[in-house]
């Protein structure tokens, strides 16, 4: 009885004990369960947002990059201590001049036409003046009648001195016959100017050339009522002669070059009806004036023309090579901003744009010299957007060097 009354005590108080054992043991696993899947959740977690934030700043910054306004940028070129100017120019006659008449008619005949080369005095055409003629005739007849008249005053005055001396005439007489003839005098020198006006007006009936050159037009023809270049009326220029044995050319050269043109200079000359073919040319005189309408110095480069090889009126390009006080910078024209405040450029520095004003040179059109405002080192903007500002943040996709510019 008391051994089977300890066996089950002693069953009993081993049963509590294994439970227990095995209470502990499932908390310690549930206990690292929930560790694990709390670190598993948490790992989770914390991939899950920092893949987020990472993707968000990726985002982010692609969208800053994409953002940015794409330019391309050349950097400006020298030029060289010597500058060749291209400017146009007008051939013109070293002499030439309208052929105007001295008197009214009708022209009668004309000898010469365009084209044709005449000499110095050469008679060019005839003008018919029948009134002129008249007057002249008439001219002359008074002339005869106050010399027969100065005739018999002479005589008279020389018949009332002799008289004189021996009292046979009073002296009031001799003094009356002494200013008749003064005024017959008079009245004969005042008729042969008349003779020798109306001789000179029949003279200007023939027009002569005034100097050895090419007649260049004509405006008149047979029967033409001929004004006088000196009357008030409309005046009627006969012929045009031009003597192009030596031809000028004027051009205008821009005032920052003005300083470069010295008087000596040689100059090329090209025309387009000679291709690839130069005309020796010298600099032989400046207006040294700056003309101000034009902001422009006026030169005349003269050149010689022997053989009529050139014509006047020609369209020609001059070619100056003019020294450089200082060197300039050259920039294509596509890279200009035109701003009511002025011209400017944008330069890129340190990733953002700077609007800087400048002042342009001679223009070569498709390229431009730039005076001041530029270094050689600076990022110039070609093609800049219209809505580009100063401090805007750009990105450069292309950079053109000095020496692509052509």
């Amino acid at each position: 009885m008391s051994s089977q009354t300890d066996d089950r005590k002693q069953l009993s108080g081993q049963t509590p004990s294994g439970n227990d054992a095995g209470t502990k043991k499932g908390a310690r696993k549930s206990w690292l369960v929930l560790v694990v899947a709390s670190v598993v959740i948490a790992a989770l977690l914390v991939s899950g947002i920092w893949s987020r934030v990472r993707a968000r700043t990726t985002l982010k910054a692609e969208t800053a990059q994409v953002a940015l306004t794409a330019v391309s940028v050349v950097s400006p070129k020298q030029t060289a201590p010597t500058q060749e100017l291209i400017l146009p120019g007008n051939m013109q006659p070293f002499i030439t001049s309208p052929i105007y008449a001295r008197t009214n008619g009708y022209l009668r005949k004309w000898y010469v036409d365009i084209g044709a080369h005449v000499k110095q005095g050469q008679l060019l055409a005839v003008i018919e003046t029948p009134e002129v003629d008249q007057q002249l005739q008439q001219a002359r007849s008074n002339l005869l009648t106050a010399q027969a008249n100065l005739e018999l005053a002479s005589i008279t005055k020389t018949r009332y001195l002799g008289l004189l001396k021996s009292n046979a005439v009073s002296q009031q007489d001799v003094d009356n016959a002494v200013g008749t003839y003064n005024a017959n005098k008079a009245i004969v020198e005042a008729d042969q100017a008349a003779v020798d006006q109306y001789t000179a007006l029949v003279s200007f009936e023939k027009i002569y050339a005034p100097f050895d050159g090419i007649v260049t037009a004509r405006n008149t023809d047979i029967g033409d009522l001929i004004n006088s270049g000196s009357a008030g009326g409309v005046k009627t220029d006969l012929f045009h002669i031009a003597q192009p044995g030596k031809l000028r050319v004027y051009v205008n050269v821009p005032e920052q070059y003005s300083q470069g043109v010295k008087v000596g200079m040689a100059a090329d000359l090209s025309l387009a009806e000679f291709p690839g073919r130069k005309f020796q040319g010298k600099l032989v005189r400046t207006a040294d004036a700056i003309t101000v309408t034009t902001r422009t110095l006026l030169i005349e480069i003269d050149v010689d023309n022997p053989s009529g090889t050139l014509l006047t009126g020609s369209y020609v390009e001059v070619h100056l090579n003019v020294p450089e006080h200082k060197s300039t910078l050259i920039l294509p024209v596509n890279t200009l901003i035109f701003r009511s405040e002025g011209l400017r450029v944008g330069i890129v520095k340190d990733g953002k744009v700077v609007l800087t004003a400048v002042s342009p040179g001679h223009d070569f059109g498709d390229r431009i010299e730039i005076v001041s405002g530029l270094t050689p080192d600076d990022q110039v903007i070609v093609n800049p957007p219209d809505s580009i500002v100063s401090g805007q943040a750009v990105q450069i996709v292309q950079a053109t060097l000095p020496g692509d510019i052509k």
